[in-house]
């Protein structure tokens, strides 16, 4: 491609001032920017980023559909929410108008195990209008390629064990509020730790019905499992609530976490397989303390033994840089809802974007 990729930022929060950046640094450019706060619309991006105007507002999701259809932008960012049904509308307005789009809502690393009639959807009518929609970010990398690749070099597998922590005021209120932070103990084992009590018909019935809440971990274990070529036979899921013996304040609850309250959660998923390898991994997600740090530990047990282990990542920026980086292959990618187990390694872009692309 000649020209500059012209890139729509969906969602004005935290990660976008990191996505837009890198978006520019790489050679790209904003053309429109979409938000539901009636703080941040009308403002320019460059405010939001805190540089220099670029002669961007961003708008309303009302005023979405025309924006988009004014720009044409070669590809979307989507960086609002965490579950498959809180982006449809997000997702399915760029199938509709064949624009593609990229999220870091988690569960889109890999839905088709999670909410099956959403991503049927999505899939059906991008291949119509001849875009990719995917989902990427720090997942894609730390959970998932060099996962991918440390089994690459091993000779025989039996099980994978992952564990990744983070810090749940780094995303925004709704990631939050997700992981059961703020809640009680009494309240986080009915609103959260209950709907996994269920049996795998039960769980299977909600799925079909699209109203499955999967931990990040759950739809990692699948898009590992599609990468390795292992058939699942059953996949189980138990949250934990963490909780710290002192008062946290969270700026992005706007509330003091009281002692003994949840201050997030483990989510813990079990994957058996047909071939015999099992993978466990574990994802917590709380309000830090003073202690917690950012961690990433995974291991291989097998011949040989391998364990990596990533203290303090730089979460965020890893997860924006990712979905960045990606933007050569979503594009470059065939039509439908295509996982980027399916597009390949992930790589560091040194040229302008719209040199990778095809």
């Amino acid at each position: 491609m000649e020209r500059k990729i012209k890139v729509v930022q969906y969602g004005a929060g935290k990660m976008s001032v990191y996505t837009m950046r890198y978006v520019y640094e790489k050679g790209a450019e904003i053309v429109g920017a979409i938000d539901v706060n009636p703080d941040v619309i009308g403002k320019d991006i460059g405010e939001i980023m805190g540089t220099e105007a670029k002669g961007v507002k961003v708008v309303s999701v009302e005023q979405a559909e025309s924006m988009l259809q004014e720009t044409k932008p070669d590809v979307a960012i989507v960086t609002t929410m965490s579950l498959m049904s809180d982006v449809r509308d997000a997702l399915m307005l760029c199938a509709k108008l064949g624009i593609n789009a990229i999220t870091t809502c988690e569960e889109a690393f890999y839905p088709m195990n999670s909410n099956p009639s959403i991503t049927k959807e999505l899939d059906e009518i991008a291949k119509q209008t001849g875009c990719t929609i995917t989902g990427s970010g720090y997942q894609d990398i730390y959970w998932g390629q060099l996962i991918s690749s440390i089994a690459g070099s091993t000779q025989t597998i039996k099980k994978i064990v992952g564990s990744s922590s983070y810090n749940v005021e780094d995303y925004g209120i709704a990631l939050a509020e997700a992981h059961g932070a703020g809640l009680t103990l009494e309240e986080f084992d009915k609103q959260v730790a209950s709907l996994d009590r269920i049996s795998d018909e039960e769980r299977q019935a909600v799925i079909d019905k699209g109203e499955y809440l999967p931990s990040y971990m759950w739809n990692v274990n699948g898009w590992l499992c599609a990468k390795l070529g292992l058939t699942v036979t059953r996949q189980t899921q138990k949250t934990v609530p963490q909780t710290y013996q002192e008062d946290i304040e969270s700026s992005t609850l706007g509330m003091t976490v009281k002692a003994g309250m949840a201050t997030g959660m483990s989510a813990v998923v079990t994957t058996e397989t047909q071939e015999g390898i099992t993978i466990e991994s574990q994802c917590i997600g709380k309000v830090y303390s003073k202690e917690d740090f950012d961690k990433n530990e995974w291991s291989i047990e097998g011949e040989p033994n391998t364990t990596l282990i990533i203290n303090r990542p730089s979460t965020v920026e890893l997860t924006c840089a990712s979905v960045v980086n990606r933007i050569p292959d979503v594009i470059n990618s065939k039509a439908g809802y295509v996982p980027t187990e399916e597009m390949g390694e992930l790589n560091y872009r040194i040229k302008p974007l719209n040199e990778y692309v095809n």
